[in-house]
């Protein structure tokens, strides 16, 4: 096993899964938030459509023909070398419609790997990467989309790759500024296992939720449900002497909250918190940050800007910033 990488993975799984019960899953970096806007959210929303490109790996439904032209870059900023970087364009096809194109690659950097007996076994690259497609088509106030994945993982020299499929839809309220968006993530199959005796699990999720900004108010609310298809995401220890978790505690380590403070057309601050990360990575003596988040998105000319700032442990954060464009527009104006 590498001593080196091992810490690292236990990092991503407790960012990815928040400690998940009932078996290790593979994969997992594909529940990662993948850009700046969503991680300042609190990395889970299903339903700030149209909006930006990158949403369409949370939800197909939420890129239509309005984002069509539009591309972004994006680069997570992790603990040690960890680093996850992610490119979305999105184009408009005469016979099939607006298509959305994105690379997603999270890389654990360079590790030097031991054998049982402490020798050195030289060094290792490990990382995984998913291909996305996803395609979106509107009846009435009603979306509905799905995204194709290509995933492939790379961890010490282990490989495995699996196919997997992302079903959404959205409803945009006529009259008001309500959406409701409802996604059923990563199913599929498993093309090669790391190894022989591995077994691997997809991360397979349903999640619902709603954005709403009040009439006359510079903020927009997103509130979203997620694990809806777990039986159980609460990790109790009856030997620990701590109280098992009450109903509400338990129903809250489901939600993930995010707001948006639209101070200005082209500038918004961006708030989120997740409480089940805050209960799991939070310090005995204190929360230390874990499951809060914020950041801010400014629109110059024909870029817009997104920073982000995510709390995990003490000390510890992750860092993302995202750049977009209407590559269309610029074109034209050129």
């Amino acid at each position: 096993m590498l001593k080196q990488l091992l810490p690292v993975i236990f990092i991503f799984s407790c960012i990815a899964s928040f400690a998940q019960t009932g078996g290790q899953k593979s994969f997992e970096f594909l529940n990662v938030a993948n850009n700046a806007r969503l991680a300042a959210l609190g990395g889970i929303n299903t339903s700030l459509s149209d909006r930006d490109i990158n949403f369409f790996y949370s939800n197909p439904a939420l890129v239509s023909d309005t984002l069509a032209g539009f591309a972004s870059a994006t680069y997570q900023f992790y603990v040690a070398d960890v680093g996850q970087s992610t490119l979305s364009y999105a184009h408009r096809f005469n016979k099939v419609g607006t298509l959305a194109f994105g690379i997603q690659h999270l890389s654990y950097g360079t590790m030097q790997g031991y054998d049982a007996s402490g020798a050195e076994l030289g060094t290792y690259k490990s990382g995984e990467t998913a291909l996305v497609i996803g395609k979106s088509h509107q009846v009435r106030n009603f979306r509905f989309g799905a995204n194709v994945k290509m995933v492939f993982s790379n961890i010490a020299g282990y490989r495995a790759s699996a196919a997997m499929i992302d079903l959404g839809g959205i409803f945009v309220h006529p009259n008001q500024d309500l959406r409701i968006g409802l996604v059923v993530k990563n199913m599929g199959i498993v093309f090669s296992e790391y190894s022989e005796t591995s077994n691997s699990e997809l991360p397979f999720d349903v999640q619902l939720g709603a954005t709403f900004k009040p009439e006359h108010m510079p903020l927009r609310f997103s509130l979203t449900a997620y694990n809806l298809a777990k039986k159980n995401v609460t990790y109790y220890d009856a030997a620990s002497g701590q109280d098992e978790p009450g109903g509400l505690d338990k129903v809250l380590r489901r939600i993930n909250f995010g707001a948006e403070v639209l101070i200005h057309r082209n500038v918004n601050i961006l708030v989120g918190y997740n409480y089940l990360a805050h209960q799991e990575l939070k310090l005995e003596n204190g929360g230390g940050g874990a499951g809060i988040s914020v950041g801010f998105s400014a629109r110059i000319k024909s870029f817009e800007f997104v920073f982000s700032r995510s709390g995990y442990v003490a000390g510890k954060a992750g860092y993302g910033l995202t750049l977009s464009s209407n590559i269309n527009r610029m074109l034209r104006r050129g």
